[in-house]
C-alpha cells in the first residue's frame, strides 16, 4: 500500500491544522483557535506536538505591542501529511466493493 499512516495526524485537531497549513503559507494562533473552535491549552498542546515532530515551524513577532505567533508547515511536514493522505485514499480504494 502506498503512503504511510502517521500517528501524528490521528487527532482531528492536528489533522485539521495540517490541512489548513497545506493551503495557507502561514496561519496564526488566534485564527486557528477561531476556525477549530478549541481552547488555548488544547490548541497549544497539538501545535507543540506537531512542532516537536518538526512538521510545523513557529515564528513569533509583534504587531504594534501585541505578540503574534504564526505557524507554517515544514517541507517534511508537507511530505508526511501527503503520505498520510495517500495511505487513507488507498485504504478507501481497497475497501470499495
Amino acid at each position: 500500500m502506498k503512503g504511510n499512516y502517521d500517528k501524528a495526524f490521528e487527532n482531528m485537531v492536528r489533522l485539521r491544522v495540517m490541512s489548513i497549513l497545506m493551503v495557507n503559507e502561514e496561519y496564526d494562533f488566534n485564527s486557528f483557535k477561531e476556525m477549530l473552535d478549541v481552547t488555548d491549552g488544547n490548541l497549544a498542546s497539538h501545535l507543540k506536538n506537531l512542532e516537536k515532530q518538526e512538521y510545523i515551524q513557529v515564528s513569533k513577532s509583534f504587531v504594534g505591542r501585541k505578540p503574534l505567533t504564526n505557524y507554517s508547515a515544514t517541507e517534511s511536514g508537507k511530505q508526511a501529511f501527503q503520505a498520510h493522505l495517500e495511505f487513507l485514499e488507498n485504504l478507501i480504494k481497497e475497501n470499495k466493493s
